[in-house]
C-alpha cells in the first residue's frame, strides 16, 4: 500500500499539478498508513478515520486557481460549478470550505463534505479528494478537480478580469513560467500503417504516455484507438493513457464479439470516425485551452438554448477546427463528430476535448491535437490581452524587482 501511495505522489509531481512538499496520502489497511507532508498527513489520517472510504489525498496545487475561485465566490456560496464535461458527468460540483467554516470544528466539517462528494477545496490547505476503494481513485478525483478548477478559473478570468490582490501577478507567473511550449518535435513515432498486433499495442501505449506527459489529458480521461482493417484496438474504459499495457481491447469491426464490453465508452464514436473518413488512428484528449475556448460562444444574444453542451445544433470554428456539441458515449459525439472531422482531421467537442485522426499512424493525430491546443492557447491570451492589456509588462517589472 505504501508503494501505491508513493506511486501516485510521484504522478502528482510529474503531472506538474501539486507542490512536491505539500502532498500527503492516507490509506486504510489494518491500520491507517499515511505518507508525505507531516501536517497534511496528520490531517488526512484524522479525516480518513471519519470516512467510509479507503484512501485520501491532500495537496496544494501548483497553481492558485482553486483558491482564487473560492475567494472570488460570494460568502453565501458553498460550491463552485465548472461547466466542463468532467465536472458535469463525474464531479457534479465542487464544495468549497472557507477557513472560518472549519476552524473550531476540527475535521468534522471537512469529513461531512467529503462524505457527499469526491473532493473539496479547503482554504489555505488545498484540494482534498477521497478514493472509495483504491488509492488510484483518490488520485483521479484530485486530478479531476485540478482540471476543472483550471478550466473554470481561466474561463471566469477572461470574462471578469482580476478581482483579488496578487491575482494578476500569479496569472502572469502561470502564463510565462508554469506553462511550457507544447510540441511533438522531440517525440518518436512509428510510421504506419500497422498490421501486427504487438506493434499496434506498443505504439498505442507510447502515444498514450506522450498525451499525458504533454498535459493533453488529466486524470484517467481520454482514449485512443487504431484500426488495422479487421479489428479496432481501443483503450479500455477508465484506463490511464500513460499506463495502457494490458488495458487495450481488440474489437471486431462488425462488433460480433462481446469483447467491447470493457472498451472505452467512446468506442462508438471512434468506430464512426474511422468508418466515416477512412482513417486508422484516433486520439481523444482533454487539452485545457481547447476545452476553455470551446465554451466561449459569442453568439448568445438571441439564443434560447440552455444546455449548449448537448443541444447546440451549430458548428463553430476555432482556427479552422470545427466545434460541435454532443453527449459522451454513444450519444451526440458519435453522431456529431464524424460528419465534421474529415475537413481538418480534428474536431473539438463543447466542454469536453479534442478528437484527432491519423490516416496511417499516430504522428498526424498527435500533431493535430498539439496544433489545435496551441491555437486555442494563443487565442485565449490574444483575447485576454485585447481586453485587459498591459499585464505582461507589469509582471516583467515586478519579477525584476523581486530578483
Amino acid at each position: 500500500m505504501l508503494n501505491q501511495i508513493l506511486r501516485y505522489t510521484v504522478k502528482l509531481i510529474h503531472d506538474h499539478v501539486a507542490e512536491a512538499r505539500e502532498i500527503a496520502f492516507a490509506a486504510q489497511d489494518d491500520i491507517i498508513i499515511a505518507n508525505g507532508d507531516s501536517t497534511r498527513a496528520a490531517l488526512a489520517t484524522d479525516i480518513l478515520g471519519r470516512l467510509n472510504c479507503l484512501a485520501l489525498v491532500i495537496a496544494r496545487p501548483t497553481l492558485p486557481f482553486a483558491e482564487f475561485l473560492l475567494k472570488r465566490s460570494a460568502a453565501s456560496e458553498h460550491k463552485i460549478v465548472p461547466r466542463d464535461t468532467e465536472t458535469r458527468t463525474f464531479l457534479h460540483d465542487i464544495p468549497i470550505l472557507r477557513r472560518s467554516e472549519f476552524i473550531g470544528t476540527g475535521t468534522e466539517s471537512i469529513a461531512e463534505l467529503l462524505g457527499q462528494r469526491k473532493g473539496i477545496i479547503v482554504e489555505g490547505i488545498g484540494i482534498i479528494a477521497c478514493g472509495a476503494l483504491t488509492i488510484e481513485q483518490a488520485y483521479i478525483n484530485w486530478s479531476s478537480i485540478f482540471h476543472s478548477t483550471f478550466i473554470k478559473y481561466l474561463e471566469d478570468l477572461l470574462s471578469d478580469g482580476f478581482r483579488l490582490p496578487g491575482e494578476e501577478f500569479a496569472f502572469n507567473q502561470f502564463r510565462f513560467e508554469w506553462l511550457h511550449p507544447l510540441s511533438s518535435e522531440e517525440l518518436t513515432f512509428m510510421s504506419g500503417p500497422f498490421k501486427e498486433k504487438s506493434t499496434i499495442l506498443n505504439e498505442m501505449a507510447a502515444v498514450g504516455r506522450y498525451t499525458v506527459t504533454c498535459g493533453l489529458v488529466d486524470s484517467f480521461f481520454g482514449n485512443i484507438s487504431y484500426s488495422n482493417g479487421d479489428v479496432i484496438y481501443i483503450s479500455q474504459t477508465a484506463a490511464s493513457l500513460d499506463h495502457l499495457e494490458g488495458c487495450i481491447d481488440p474489437v471486431p469491426h462488425g462488433d460480433s464479439s462481446t469483447v467491447g464490453i470493457t472498451a472505452s465508452s467512446e468506442l462508438v464514436a471512434h468506430r464512426s470516425i474511422i468508418e466515416s473518413i477512412g482513417c486508422r488512428a484516433v486520439l481523444h484528449g482533454h487539452p485545457r485551452f481547447s476545452v476553455i475556448m470551446s465554451m466561449i460562444c459569442e453568439d448568445t444574444s438571441n439564443c434560447s438554448i440552455t444546455d449548449c453542451w448537448k443541444e447546440c445544433p451549430h458548428v463553430r470554428l476555432l482556427g479552422g477546427t470545427p466545434v460541435v456539441a454532443g453527449e459522451i458515449g454513444a450519444g451526440g459525439i458519435a453522431r456529431n463528430v464524424p460528419p465534421v472531422i474529415g475537413t481538418t482531421g480534428n474536431a473539438i467537442v463543447y466542454g469536453h476535448g479534442v478528437f484527432s485522426t491519423g490516416m496511417r499512424d499516430f504522428r498526424e493525430a498527435f500533431e493535430g491535437m498539439v496544433e489545435v491546443e496551441n491555437w486555442c492557447r494563443s487565442e485565449y491570451f490574444r483575447r485576454f490581452d485585447e481586453k485587459f492589456g498591459g499585464c505582461a509588462t507589469r509582471f516583467t517589472e515586478r519579477a525584476a524587482q523581486l530578483a
